[in-house]
């Protein structure tokens, strides 16, 4: 194989691929990247950890065809260090691999492309399509959510829930909760499944805040997020996920209007002396049309005050103060509607017109 490039397109194809390889392979060949010509032309590159992938095909000039598969690291480096803008990659039939621009030389021993294990591939029969910055925003706003929690493997994931009309993701820690609905362009039957975090983080790297569309392929194992160029295959999380509704709130005793962004410097400001070794619970105490907050740990206290409007009972209740500025930063939302039951009910973040996103979080006893 011997192709002539240039050299910003090929190293940002390959710092995009090699997300997807991993740091202690199992096998040599996952080290590295799938580098191949196509039928139609183009040069294809594929990096896979036999959970997720990443694969990409551009357009280059191509004087030889062929294939190999190169250590994803040392191409990488080496990429980055070329001088010129052109540089001309040479694959000999013994996989050596010879890299030029300007004045500088490369070799590397490259493997057999042939025994590189292939891509899940699935078919045209579960295709569904959604804008770029729809999906982007619905990740984004629930993701921070997954537990990280290695017993609780199904809750590592996102749940999304396709219904006519409606996509819905879901995503909780046993602490909190994300649900975030947006319309689309959807007719077929009600079904679900749960990507893994870790592919969805890889999605949102090359997904764009405009109305492109991404093309979702689904298999009952694997799901494909075709984005541009790039297609992004992954194992789905199988297992069954909680009944997340019957965890929501049914009653209201208070109910809080409140500025975001109000809100989330009052508890920046409060929570200065809360440190990991001190994970004191943030007190906060809704009454007379504001929201007194409060703190003690070891190292000291801290109190602020910020009106807003509250209406119904008085409460005292506590939280953790991370979970609470999780869910305010990922409203996108200048106002917000605090619903509360009393002291040991599960609080609810929700929109003041409509239910596109819901925040839930468990207090915290106070003493």
């Amino acid at each position: 194989m011997r192709i002539i490039c240039n050299t910003s397109v090929l190293t940002q194809v390959c710092q995009n691929v090699q997300r997807c390889v991993p740091t202690r392979a199992v096998m040599p060949l996952l080290d590295g990247i799938l580098m191949r010509t196509t039928d139609d032309g183009r040069i294809e590159l594929c990096g896979y950890d036999l959970e997720l992938g990443i694969s990409t095909t551009f357009e280059t000039r191509i004087e030889e065809e062929g294939a190999s598969v190169i250590n994803a690291k040392m191409l990488v480096d080496i990429l980055r260090h070329l001088p010129d803008e052109r540089m001309t990659l040479d694959i000999n039939p013994k996989n050596i691999c010879t890299i030029e621009s300007g004045n500088v030389e490369y070799t590397l021993v490259g493997m057999n492309a042939a025994e590189y294990p292939e891509l899940p591939k699935l078919g045209d029969e579960n295709v569904i399509t959604i804008p770029n910055k729809v999906l982007r925003s619905m990740i984004l706003q629930t993701i921070f959510a997954v537990s990280v929690d290695e017993a609780k493997t199904v809750h590592r994931g996102v749940k999304f829930e396709f219904s006519p009309g409606e996509l819905r993701l879901v995503a909780l820690d046993g602490y909190r909760m994300a649900i975030r609905k947006e319309f689309v362009d959807y007719n077929g039957k009600v079904f679900s499944f749960i990507v893994p975090s870790k592919t969805l983080n890889e999605v949102v790297k090359l997904l764009n805040d405009d109305d492109e569309p991404v093309t979702i392929r689904l298999s009952k194992r694997h799901i494909i997020f075709s984005i541009g160029n790039y297609n992004i295959v992954s194992r789905l999380l199988e297992g069954e996920f909680i009944d997340y509704k019957s965890a929501v709130p049914t009653a209201k005793t208070t109910t809080v209007r409140v500025n975001t962004r109000e809100l989330m410097d009052c508890i920046e400001r409060t929570s200065v002396i809360v440190s990991e070794k001190t994970r004191s619970p943030l007190r906060f105490n809704f009454s007379d049309d504001s929201i007194r907050m409060s703190v003690v740990t070891a190292l000291g206290s801290a109190t602020d005050r910020m009106e807003t409007s509250v209406t119904g009972k008085a409460t005292e209740i506590g939280f953790n103060s991370r979970y609470v500025l999780d869910a305010l930063r990922s409203c996108e939302a200048d106002e917000v509607l605090i619903d509360l039951n009393g002291p040991v009910s599960p609080c609810l973040i929700v929109p003041t017109e409509g239910d596109h996103f819901m925040y839930l979080i468990l207090p915290v006893r106070l003493k």
